[in-house]
């Protein structure tokens, strides 16, 4: 348990996000992500979290939502699947969730809070599983994907929109 999934066990589109995890535990991969994630924005000011580096960008508050989003969407197709579901799970548009979830009306420290509430129920989750459905594969979004690969893609694609954070957003 606990390794990279093989490039057969998801979307081609979700390589960039498994290639940023590191080799190592998962388990402690998105811990580190909770203390660094939590770290690096908490000292952030009302103002800083309103912005948009861009027109038609999201807000700093915006893209932490939406990873929150996309991981509470991954968990549970990671929960279906690992209980034996093989329902085909829906797509999402991840535009309309921010659009609709309204993060420009809350605090910072109320969305860090949730943030921190999402993950700790992920680590809870992948925690619990056992090594045999750790390879379980179902199919989400029209493509086969497997337990494994959404674990890392959660992981990944906070990498990714951290990166961007500290790029765009924190400058």
């Amino acid at each position: 348990m606990w390794t990279k999934p093989t490039n057969q066990e998801y979307p081609a589109y979700f390589q960039n996000y498994i290639d940023l995890v590191s080799e190592g535990s998962l388990e402690d991969t998105l811990n580190t992500q909770l203390k660094n994630t939590t770290a690096l924005l908490s000292g952030i000011s009302e103002t800083q979290a309103n912005y948009r580096y861009a027109s038609g960008k999201w807000t700093l508050k915006e893209v932490i939502g939406h990873i929150m989003d996309t991981e509470r969407v991954m968990s549970y197709r990671l929960l279906r699947i690992a209980r034996g579901d093989q329902t085909p799970l829906a797509g999402y548009d991840d535009d309309q969730y921010v659009k609709e979830a309204s993060f420009h009306s809350r605090s910072l420290p109320d969305i860090l809070e949730e943030f921190a509430t999402v993950r700790r129920s992920t680590l809870s989750l992948v925690k619990g599983l056992s090594e045999e459905v750790w390879s379980r594969q179902g199919i989400a979004n029209n493509s086969g994907i497997s337990v494994s690969a959404l674990s890392y893609i959660i992981a990944g694609h906070e990498l990714h929109h951290i990166k961007i954070i500290k790029e765009k957003y924190l400058i």
